[in-house]
């Protein structure tokens, strides 16, 4: 099992029906409007990193407002 955090940072005012739309994409299992660098984080977790990247993370680029991702995998 593969448990991933993608920090997604969007265009002003857009956080919050964003984060709407990507708590219904496979493999999400939370997501929140989060205050600092970044404006949303995601908790994903899937069988493979390719499912992480794929499913999720390359969904979330390509939606309007976002302008930019990172995402952190973790090792344990």
């Amino acid at each position: 099992m593969v448990h991933a955090f993608i920090m997604v940072t969007v265009d002003t005012g857009h956080a919050e029906a964003l984060v709407e739309m990507v708590r219904a994409f496979d493999h999400v299992s939370d997501a929140n409007v989060i205050a600092g660098n970044f404006d949303i984080v995601v908790e994903a977790d899937a069988g493979e990193v390719y499912d992480v990247i794929n499913s999720v993370a390359t969904r979330i680029r390509g939606l309007d407002a976002v302008t930019d991702t990172k995402t952190y995998v973790c090792l344990e």
